[in-house]
């Protein structure tokens, strides 16, 4: 006999029970099969799928239930019931809808607990339409409060927020008072941002029933409301401290949302009072506070974590094994994987998680190569990659600028079909741009089917940095138009694209929009804004956004600043920041130490440099990573400590990469060490061959000592080797215009103005003092020849345009892709006291204020 259901009539509140469970009648009509249950049910064979679902085997139980069918008897409901619920519970949601399908074969009219139990099936198995449909079935006399419950949990599930509070409503309505379990399905159904406000009332219905520290889920029911729909972290902990039951979910779950609001400090300090009360963490607390040590840095506590795990045997689960992966890239030495893929190959077994998170470590801490090899062998074995996968190969791939390689991964998303998917069509515009094919990077961008704002912000920043601010901007009004409004991120794009060439009037303009848009309080944004002018050459405007910020200032806002003031050259003012920011509790990381330690090392702050080097392990659990190494050799370097920096390179812990190699290689150059350069540049071209950096640096250090037989050949190499060194250029902002100009340019329309005011500058600061000096020039050639090159640099040229083309007392702020000229910067400390101008040039390493015949960095760079 077959149990025939109506389709659900469209959802309103109150809706009548219009639909109820009727038997149809047989095709054979027989006294014996009337609408009554068989009046001889075979108990024994119930009794047997009992002791199958007793003794855990769900398929010999669902056997047993055919072999009865098949000899045209039925378990009674009871049976049923647990049936269903022993396969809800199994997560074998396809094996209770045929256990559904036999209950329709049997005629037995089903009572609440089979209907409820139906009800909870559909709902897990995320099939919402079959839940309604069994719910309004079910008419009023059958209807309880575990069915409005079970049905408002089901809406709540499955993203039907509205509908579920809707429910709430009507069950209020026909006069059933909500229980426990009813409030924490409806409080899940208050926990978005569209329906948080509703979930105040809910909150109030809660406190008047007195069922607000009744349970543990109705808890933690809240602290989700309050963390998902509004980000209000403080009235979560509220709830979680006056809860009466506070089990491992709950600890947990606080723990979990704490590192996701971004309080890894305090998640840490929950697991502390966790242990001290007693309650043991299970594989998903360890897998929360081990992300907060990795957001924290806190390598000495992950460390305590992973012995805790290896000693409980939660070390196995992939979950935990995945988080303690991360947590050792982002707390390891020198961004080294080592530790992080020690764990990975010890993982029992993996998962898509543990395999992307390898490659996403590797990805991001510059092992593009290992990353792609990873992927290459992940894809020979049985996982699957995902979305998330491709994305980090694709962006080992432009990290390596190995494109090619980057469009075969994205052929293999088009052949799973996830090339439609937007997180992989983002790091495909993303990896295009990161190689400087915008492009490619722009067709990528307009094939996406469904462009965000992750979209628009990825193509945005790509023009950004790839010097087109008219496309950017043109991209800008592109969103506005849309009427998507731009968000924090856009505002930073546009800013990191205005200082990658130091276009201040552009954003300063940037600023003035995003006053308007009420994001000028927002931090991501005045981060940028601090960033932005700073590499614009205005500190001081950059300290008044970071001043203006209050309490809001994080550990990016600190190091910001701190870099900007080291970077101008007020090394003073950058320690003195960095020392108010460890009185105010606020934990610097490595970018920080970075800051501090050039800081000390622009301003020749040798002592204080050793001293901020010892303490950051010492102090703050920082553990040296290269780039603090390379910086330790550039402060020791420019000093002219240069044996010393020899020794410091040799007693690192790990081996000296290209980069700690070239600033050493730098400083030789800067004090004529020959012998010690030759033993660095031949460090550098061991480990890559091709590094034309290491040739022009020799080449130059030669030409220096007047050993042009040896240049010469460094040079010849170079040609054999097909090498070119980058092309000196020089830009200036007039008009919202970028000016650029390389050494002897007559490009310009007004290079007949700029070269007569070069000629007036020459003769003017000749008399204030100024003699060039030809050892700059690093050509062979007649000393007078050698005169008139060097005061046609680049940096000259776009002064000279500054000066007749910007009114007083406007400061001159010119840029330079290279290391500004130590000729260039004798001349331009002359000019500025010749034209009672002030000059700024920021070149490759720092900004030169020139003012009144001196320069901020004290003749120190």
């Amino acid at each position: 006999m077959n149990i025939c259901l109506s389709s659900p009539a469209k959802f309103s509140p109150l809706r009548p029970s219009s639909r109820v469970l009727v038997p149809s009648s047989p095709k054979q009509p027989s006294p014996s099969l009337s609408l009554q249950p068989p009046s001889n049910p075979q108990p024994l064979n119930s009794r047997l799928i009992t002791a199958h679902l007793d003794a855990g085997r769900l398929r010999e139980a669902i056997s047993a239930l055919d072999s009865m069918a098949w000899s045209g008897s039925y378990p009674d409901l009871v049976t049923y019931a647990l049936l269903l619920k022993s396969c809800i519970r199994c997560r074998e949601f396809h094996l209770g809808r045929h256990v559904r399908r036999r209950l329709e074969e049997s005629g037995i009219e089903p009572d609440s607990v089979v209907l409820n139990s139906l009800i909870s099936l559909h709902s897990k198995s995320n099939d919402w339409e079959e839940a309604e449909e069994v719910f309004w079935s079910m008419g009023s006399d059958k209807r309880d409060l575990v069915s409005w419950s079970a049905m408002i949990s089901c809406y709540a599930t499955n993203n039907k927020e509205m509908e579920a509070i809707a429910l709430f409503l009507d069950m209020l309505q026909e006069g059933f008072s909500p229980n426990e379990y009813c409030y924490t399905a409806v409080i899940r159904a208050c926990s978005t941002a569209k329906t948080a406000r509703i979930g105040d009332a809910i909150f109030g219905f809660l406190m008047k029933d007195g069922y607000f520290d009744s349970d543990a889920c109705v808890g933690c029911a809240l602290i989700d409301m309050f963390v998902k729909g509004r980000g209000d972290l403080r009235s979560s902990l509220k709830v979680f401290n006056k809860m009466s039951e506070r089990n491992v979910v709950a600890w947990t779950q606080i723990i979990t949302r704490c590192t996701e609001l971004g309080h890894p400090e305090e998640a840490v300090n929950l697991f502390v009072d966790m242990l001290l009360e007693g309650c043991i963490p299970d594989k998903f607390t360890i897998s929360a506070v081990v992300s907060a040590c990795s957001d924290l840095g806190l390598l000495p506590l992950g460390l305590q974590l992973h012995s805790w795990a290896m000693r409980s045997g939660l070390h196995s689960d992939v979950c935990v094994g995945c988080c303690l992966v991360d947590m050792y890239r982002k707390c390891g030495a020198c961004g080294s994987l080592s530790d992080s893929r020690k764990v990975f190959d010890q993982m029992p077994s993996h998962n898509v998680m543990s395999w992307t998170a390898v490659i996403t470590g590797y990805a991001q801490c510059d092992g593009s190569k290992e990353a792609v090899e990873l992927f290459l062998e992940m894809i020979r074995g049985p996982i699957r990659p995902n979305h998330f996968t491709f994305a980090s190969v694709l962006k080992a791939c432009a990290s390596s600028i190995n494109v090619e390689t980057g469009v075969q991964v994205y052929a293999h998303t088009v052949k799973l079909g996830l090339s439609t998917d937007n997180c992989v069509g983002n790091s495909l515009v993303s990896m295009f741009a990161r190689s400087g094919r915008t492009e490619d990077a722009r067709k990528a961008f307009e094939s996406l089917f469904d462009r965000n704002m992750v979209s628009y912000n990825t193509i945005l920043d790509a023009y950004s940095k790839n010097l087109n601010s008219e496309e950017a901007f043109s991209l800008f009004h592109e969103i506005e138009s849309m009427g998507m409004g731009p968000d924090a991120y856009t505002f930073a794009s546009l800013l990191s694209g205005a200082a990658s060439v130091g276009a201040i009037s552009k954003g300063e303009l940037i600023h003035g929009r995003i006053v308007k848009s009420g994001l000028h309080f927002n931090e991501c944004v005045c981060n940028a804004l601090i960033s932005m002018y700073s590499k614009c050459g205005n500190v001081e405007a950059a300290f008044r956004v970071f001043d203006r910020m209050g309490d809001k200032k994080n550990v990016i806002s600190w190091t910001s600043m701190i870099m900007g003031f080291a970077k101008h050259g007020f090394s003073e003012r950058a320690l003195e920041t960095f020392r108010e920011m460890i009185e105010l509790g606020m934990r610097p990381n490595e970018i920080t130490s970075v800051a501090v330690l050039s800081a000390c090392s622009h301003g020749g702050l040798a002592s204080k440099g050793r001293m901020y080097f010892e303490s950051m392990q010492k102090d703050h659990g920082i553990t040296p990573r290269m780039e603090h190494y390379a910086c330790m050799v550039d402060l020791l370097g420019r000093s002219g400590s240069l044996v010393e920096a020899f020794e410091f390179i040799s007693s690192m812990p790990f081996e000296a990469n290209e980069l700690v190699w070239r600033t050493f290689l730098g400083a030789c150059r800067i004090h004529g060490n020959v012998e010690l350069g030759k033993k660095a540049a031949g460090m550098i071209l061991q480990k890559d061959p091709s590094d034309p950096a290491a040739y022009i640096l020799l080449a130059n250090l030669y030409a220096s000592s007047g050993r042009w037989e040896d240049m010469a050949e460094i040079r010849k190499k170079m040609k054999l080797k097909n090498l070119t060194k980058e092309a000196g250029c020089s830009w200036i902002e007039v008009k919202d215009t970028i000016f650029k100009f390389h050494v002897g340019d007559s490009s310009h329309p007004q290079a007949r103005e700029i070269f007569n005011e070069l000629d007036r500058l020459n003769t003017k600061i000749k008399k204030l003092g100024y003699v060039p000096n030809t050892d700059f020039f690093l050509h062979d050639v007649e000393e007078e020849q050698k005169e008139q090159y060097l005061f046609q640099h680049s940096e000259k040229l776009a002064v000279a345009f500054g000066l007749i083309s910007t009114p007083r007392p406007k400061p001159i702020r010119v840029f330079k892709n290279l290391r500004v000229c130590g000729d260039c910067h004798s001349a331009i400390k002359y000019i500025s006291m010749a034209t009672d101008r002030e000059i700024v040039v920021r070149d490759a390493n720092r900004f030169h204020h020139f003012k009144d015949g001196k320069c901020s960095c004290n003749d120190y760079w």
